[in-house]
């Protein structure tokens, strides 16, 4: 699913470089559950944004799910993640005057897709358990809603890749389990999810995970079987 090898990164500020990938790899297979953590400035943003194709590599090889991305245009990139990734964020980034169900609907419309989308849409909003409220505005939902839509919005293209970016960032607690227990049984569905976190608690529900420091990654451990049992 996702192959990185002796991935780099580095950016110009002034007269200096900055290396925010230093010779990265990472194997994902599909169907796995990734968490990735490291502190601040450690590359974690940097590689998220790799995976997602929202950045591309200095150096090194990138092939998500068959496809080097290497040489892609912006617009191919585009390409590849309307139709191959979901994205959930921090931050909800939702329509504000749009319902749910049109919120879901976007990225079946940006994809030209528009005999079925409706029905897809009602589809995804119902496995977040949130078909009830397709009618509400964002302002008219929790926190949790509003984060199961932006995760009914990143599913309903079918992608092949879950990629969560600190999702429960913005949540409070019991919020924040609903969310990682709902992305996890998406997982123990076959969904491919990569999640980026800084919570500990947050991570032990993925089966490996992957820390990153100054760039490079430190390590990168399944997680004990009961570990995730007793989340």
């Amino acid at each position: 699913m996702i192959e990185i090898e002796a991935v780099t990164r580095s950016y110009r500020m002034g007269l200096f470089e900055v290396n925010a990938l230093r010779r990265v790899d990472l194997h994902v297979e599909a169907g796995e559950f990734v968490a990735i953590m490291g502190p601040s400035g450690s590359g974690k943003s940097t590689l998220m944004n790799i995976i997602g194709c929202l950045d591309v590599p200095s150096t090194g090889r990138y092939v998500l799910d068959g496809i080097d991305v290497h040489d892609l245009s912006g617009d191919q990139l585009a390409l590849i993640r309307n139709r191959k990734i979901g994205f959930v964020f921090q931050s909800f980034n939702l329509i504000p005057r749009a319902s749910a169900l049109h919120n879901v609907e976007m990225p079946l419309v940006y994809a030209g897709r528009g005999e079925d989308r409706r029905v897809r849409a009602l589809a995804a909003l119902e496995s977040v358990g949130l078909a009830d409220r397709a009618r509400h505005q964002p302002n008219e939902l929790s926190g949790g809603q509003q984060q199961r839509v932006a995760l009914a919005r990143a599913l309903v293209t079918e992608p092949a890749l879950l990629l969560a970016d600190e999702p429960t960032g913005n949540l409070d607690t019991e919020s924040s389990l609903d969310i990682i227990r709902l992305i996890a049984r998406l997982n123990d569905g076959g969904r491919t999810v990569v999640l980026i976190t800084h919570e500990e608690e947050v991570a032990r529900f993925a089966k490996r995970v992957v820390r990153l420091r100054d760039g490079l990654v430190v390590s990168d451990d399944p997680q004990p079987r009961r570990v995730r049992e007793g989340a």
